[in-house]
């Protein structure tokens, strides 16, 4: 005969009466109370049990912080019962799943407010919006420390439609704002173990919208308990706060949180990972009967947490002591240099900064970089000539820079025209063979036009007859190519317009512009090559960005030959114009170096070097295992104007996160960092 049902009774009078038992219930007259028959973490901090303070001792201080992390799993889904009217609660509240009765009167009460998210559009927002009508449950959600990975008792709920805010509907009420879900949630962790606790850090994926109005859902809520001295800290994980804004880096990143160590903030997802081991088999079971299975599985997490805490916590102390060593050497060499009127300043700063950020977010704000991006070539060219009208500029130097902007531009042709050469190589059709002499045909008529105007700028004394050597360009390149493909061709010859040498004054020299009384033309050619390198820069990093995103969005993902061919192609087409816009630098650089430029341009501008055009996932993903400590190039932070009379670029550093262009105060940074270890 099928016993099924009875054994499934009895394993559940099982697990209740080992739960009890555990918990020091078994011979005891009083009933356990909420949360009573669950683990929790044993290294967070919980007065009259693992806290004892001495007389000069206070809970305010920072070590006494909690951490919290809030996420919802919507793949803990669970089907509406079939008989509710014959289910039998054995352990309800009393685990980490909330009691069903006051959670209920939420739900009775509540009615759904959309609010329009602020930030970038994250489906834990928008989730409200999908209704699954067949299911009871389409998830549930709760809090778990964020330092160690512990369930909270009596803090995970279940999801009606997704993570949401709520208005009461109860007309006339004193109370217009109830909380379905994570206020709810966050409420009940809060009252485990704090008494007295004054601080606490709350992660969650969308905090800089949650975090908005919880205070006042709180005060108008008769359901919602929180202690009022309790200050809540928002932060948002590491991971997703790269998918916001970029002014949620530092107002919600852990790295700007101060006493909170190296925290993630993302750790929930991994607990999540071992919770779905059973969620689908729980997705039919009567409500309590799922109820108890998934505070079994939680429990269980949390003593394997318990369990293997000593080894980890001893390994990450290792870690941080030594962390806090070479951070402190870092700290050290920036503080001898730091002028004490800055570090003054500095620290001022930053106590305004930290102590408005609850109220004001955008206090934050001074922790982002403040940059003057780059002038570009057309910017410079419009100063030069607007400073030529200014002064009444002679004939011969008026629209000078144009003519010069004009040659940088016939460079970057031959340039691109060589790539394509050298590409096409011997066996090349008759179509890219007539494309290729219509490009020279046109390029010729260019260095032909200008170089008839070099008479007017250069003078008497230039000659255009001379024979300089032909146009020498270092082609390259990201990936390991046969170096045969770029060898001259039988295509290419000694006169070809890609290999013209133009009369520049890089290409003259210094001293012959001396002779031809054109020597004022020397920093004019100067300036328009700095803009010509921030260009070439700027298209480098935007096109080893998309280089990155596309391997990760288009070839990964690519499940037949024909998408990967096609993915491919997209990224080979890519690739030709990284190539392009680095051979545009080199050889700009090259040219400056003919002008004799100054120490701060040798500084800012350097060598590119090839192994520097390898890209990776790391630029799409900026938070993948073990870039957390990793630097980008040089070139991804050039951005940066140097040349400010103010100086002010003493002010920032370079701390790339991952693969993000420098965000922090270099001194306030370092300090930070050797706080935290």
């Amino acid at each position: 005969k099928d016993r099924y049902r009875e054994l499934m009774r009895v394993a559940r009078q099982w697990r209740q009466l080992k739960t009890m038992k555990w918990h020091g219930f078994g011979h005891r007259s009083d009933n356990p109370s909420t949360g009573e028959l669950a683990l929790f973490c044993p290294a967070c901090p919980q007065p009259g049990i693992n806290v004892l303070l001495s007389e000069d001792e206070s809970l305010d201080d920072w070590k006494y912080t909690r951490s919290f992390v809030m996420d919802g799993n919507f793949k803990a889904e669970h089907l509406h019962p079939i008989k509710p009217f014959d289910e039998v609660w054995l352990s309800d509240g009393l685990g980490f799943m909330v009691g069903k009765d006051r959670y209920k009167m939420h739900l009775a009460e509540a009615a759904d407010t959309v609010e329009k998210s602020s930030c970038n559009n994250h489906r834990a927002v928008n989730q409200a919006n999908a209704a699954r009508h067949k299911l009871e449950s389409t998830g549930i959600g709760g809090v778990a420390c964020a330092r160690h990975g512990c369930f909270v008792p009596h803090s995970m709920v279940d999801f009606q439609k997704g993570e949401r805010q709520a208005t009461s509907t109860i007309p006339h009420s004193r109370v217009n704002h109830g909380q379905m879900n994570m206020d709810y949630a966050l409420c009940e962790a809060s009252r485990h173990n704090m008494e007295g606790i004054t601080r606490a850090v709350t992660f969650y994926d969308i905090n800089c919208q949650y975090n908005k109005h919880f205070w006042v859902r709180v005060d108008r809520s008769r359901f919602l308990e929180m202690a009022p001295q309790l200050t809540i800290i928002p932060g948002i994980g590491l991971w997703h706060v790269h998918g916001h804004q970029d002014s949620c880096y530092v107002r919600y990143a852990s790295n700007f949180i101060e006493g909170i160590g190296r925290i993630d903030g993302e750790i929930m997802e991994t607990l999540w990972a071992r919770l779905n081991l059973i969620s689908p088999a729980a997705r039919g079971m009567s409500s309590p009967h799922r109820k108890e299975c998934l505070d079994y599985q939680m429990n269980d997490s949390n003593f394997c947490k318990m369990i293997h805490m000593k080894r980890t916590l001893c390994r990450k102390y290792k870690l941080a002591r030594n962390g806090i060593l070479e951070s402190g050497k870092a700290f050290d060499r920036l503080d001898e240099a730091a002028p004490l009127h800055l570090k003054t300043e500095w620290l001022a700063r930053e106590r305004i900064a930290q102590s408005s950020r609850l109220n004001d977010p955008s206090a934050m704000d001074e922790y982002e970089i403040n940059i003057k991006k780059a002038p570009s070539k057309k910017e410079i060219e419009l100063r030069l000539l607007e400073e030529g009208n200014a002064r009444n500029a002679a004939p011969s130097r008026r629209s000078v820079a144009t003519w010069i902007s004009t040659g940088l531009a016939i460079e970057e042709a031959q340039i691109a025209l060589l790539i394509e050469v050298r590409r096409i190589g011997r066996r090349s059709t008759e179509t890219q063979r007539l494309d290729i002499a219509r490009q020279r045909d046109r390029l010729q008529g260019q260095i032909d036009g200008f170089a008839r105007s070099a008479l007017t700028h250069l003078g008497e004394g230039f000659d255009a007859d001379d024979e300089p050597e032909d146009l020498d360009v270092d082609i390259l390149d990201d990936l390991d190519d046969d170096l045969a493909d770029f060898t001259e061709t039988s295509h290419t010859w000694t006169n070809s317009p890609e290999l013209t040498v133009i009369p520049l004054p890089s290409n003259l020299g210094v001293d012959r512009c001396r002779r031809c009384m054109a020597e004022d033309l020397i920093p004019l050619e100067m300036s328009l090559r700095e803009g010509q390198a921030n260009d070439a820069l700027h298209n480098l990093r935007i096109y080893l960005c998309n280089k990155a995103i596309l391997f990760r969005t288009t070839v990964r993902q690519a499940n037949s030959q024909a998408l990967k061919t096609r993915a491919w192609s997209q990224v080979m087409s890519v690739h030709q114009a990284v190539s392009l816009h680095a051979s545009i630098y080199t050889k700009t650089r090259k040219q400056m170096m003919k002008l004799e430029p100054g120490q701060d341009q040798l500084q800012k501008y350097k060598p590119l070097l090839r192994e520097q055009l390898k890209i990776s996932t790391a630029v799409g993903d900026p938070n993948a295992r073990g870039q957390r400590n990793e630097s980008l190039a040089w070139f991804w932070s050039v951005e940066v104007d140097l040349g400010g009379p103010d100086q002010s670029w003493n002010e920032e550093c370079e701390f790339p996160l991952a693969c993000h262009i420098p965000r922090l105060p270099d001194w306030t940074h370092a300090k930070f960092t050797e706080s935290i270890g």
